[in-house]
């Protein structure tokens, strides 16, 4: 099995890549969040 080794740039690259979805896919789950808690609101 081979390994592909990646230099320094490409690891910050990726690393940032990763750090950016992780904001995103958080801000989502907010997002969601308190659309929810609106609506719920509302029927009441």
């Amino acid at each position: 099995m081979e390994t592909i080794k990646l230099n320094e740039k490409q690891q910050k690259s990726r690393r940032g890549r990763n750090i950016a979805l992780g904001v995103v896919l958080g801000a989502l789950v907010v997002i969601f969040y308190i659309v929810t808690l609106i609506k719920i609101g509302h029927v009441g």
